[in-house]
């Protein structure tokens, strides 16, 4: 099966930074690895880092059946900016350029957002009789809105109007919608106006907890022991970006309550984002909170063994509540019980599954008071630590997760166009 997976932000395997691949990583590596050819559309600007890969349209052949095709568009310094605005529409229009020179794929998986590239997917689509699945990772263009003051909600949603068209669009015209949960598919589905089929479907985070090799994992362990990161300690670790969204602050003033007592804690906040700069100085002399900006896969895999919990910190806004993030996935994969902002989707898992808490957001006493009662029954801790194990081998083994993805795009390329050979099916 030639597929084609439409997907920006995401580390590439070719940026050589030993970051750990997520969805679309991960999903074209299962797709290669069962015989099935992948050709990655995506930015050339890196998302994380905030600068360009290749100063013009590159492709990367990285085996008989895999390529990557970069898409050259201006880069932006800020999340929320009209310059981001910018990127996603050129490349978008890069991509309905060179769309049209490669060989017709059996099936297209685009992500949501972009919603230009979404469009733009499901234009293709309709063109060259090619099913298009969208895949919705975040709730563009609500998240926008969301993070605006109240005041101000009515006249953004007039200036989003364009993107509130692109989002019925996409939706609409999709051949399939998937989802990360049944609330994002349910969003996408009202969108398009219509009713669950059979070819929609919700398929969660999944995560490959590779082990580093020993000599990898005892290089960061001491890395981290070198800052001041030791075992011994109440350890709370964090991954991810740091921007509007997120619930830092509160994370902040709960460790000042907690440096007075006679516990050891300490916060392990990694990451970048817009406000990354703004929380290291409102941290400033708060000996236990750690900022050591991004790490790579293998500093993650030690520093969640040598933590306590993984926090998840983030704004109760519908894009967080109705998800469920790759974040606590990654700590249900290393065992990690979770200490949470979120209501929603996240809390009922945790609370279910005994595998975390939650915090109230924006309440620092609240956040402090959960991880001293934790600190206090480590009984109780370990029981979290097992169940969060389980759950994780339950239901977000990534190879499990997507090699059923895969074999429910074959099934709708096949009877999208039943030449599809059989035994696809089987891999």
């Amino acid at each position: 099966m030639r597929v084609w997976l439409i997907t920006v932000g995401e580390p590439l395997p070719i940026d050589g930074n030993n970051d750990r691949p997520l969805r679309a990583g991960i999903l074209a590596n299962i797709l290669v690895e069962g015989g099935h050819e992948v050709l990655w559309w995506t930015s050339s600007f890196d998302h994380v880092r905030k600068r360009q890969r290749c100063g013009t349209d590159t492709t990367k052949v990285l085996g008989d059946r895999y390529r990557i095709t970069m898409l050259r568009a201006n880069g932006y310094r800020n999340n929320i900016s009209l310059a981001r605005l910018l990127n996603h529409r050129g490349v978008a229009e890069k991509f309905r350029k060179y769309s049209a020179t490669e060989r017709k794929p059996d099936v297209i998986l685009c992500s949501l957002p972009t919603l230009e590239l979404s469009v733009e997917a499901v234009r293709y689509g309709k063109r060259n009789n090619v099913p298009v699945v969208i895949d919705i990772r975040d709730l563009w263009p609500d998240l926008i809105a969301e993070l605006t003051p109240k005041w101000g909600q009515g006249a953004m949603k007039l200036l989003l109007a364009p993107m509130f068209n692109d989002v019925r669009e996409a939706c609409t015209e999709a051949t399939a919608i998937f989802a990360l949960t049944p609330e994002f598919l349910k969003w996408g589905l009202d969108y398009a106006g219509r009713e669950v089929g059979s070819w929609d479907k919700v398929f969660p985070m999944g995560y490959t907890s590779l082990s580093p090799t020993r000599g990898e994992v005892e290089e960061a362990t001491k890395g981290w022991r070198s800052v001041g990161v030791k075992k011994e300690d109440f350890n709370i670790c964090y991954f991810g970006s740091i921007g509007h969204q997120s619930d830092i602050g509160t994370v902040i003033n709960a460790a000042r309550i907690l440096i007075k007592g006679p516990r050891i804690f300490r916060f392990v906040i990694c990451g970048s984002g817009d406000k990354l700069e703004y929380y290291k100085k409102k941290g400033m002399g708060c000996s236990n909170v750690l900022f050591p900006g991004w790490v790579n896969r293998t500093d993650i895999w030690s520093l969640m063994r040598i933590s306590s919990m993984g926090l998840v910190a983030f704004v109760n806004k519908s894009n967080y509540t109705l998800n469920l993030p790759n974040k606590p996935i990654e700590y249900l994969s290393a065992g990690l019980p979770i200490v949470s902002s979120l209501s929603g989707v996240l809390a009922r898992l945790l609370m279910e599954n005994h595998c975390g808490v939650t915090y109230e957001e924006g309440r620092p006493d609240s956040l402090a008071a959960a991880l001293m009662r934790l600190y206090d029954d480590r009984d109780a801790l370990g029981d979290m630590s097992r169940n969060a194990r389980s759950l994780y081998e339950r239901s977000f083994v990534a190879e499990r997760v997507y090699g059923e993805m895969i074999r429910h795009l074959c099934c709708i390329a096949d009877e999208w166009n039943p030449r599809m050979i059989d035994d696809a099916l089987e891999t």
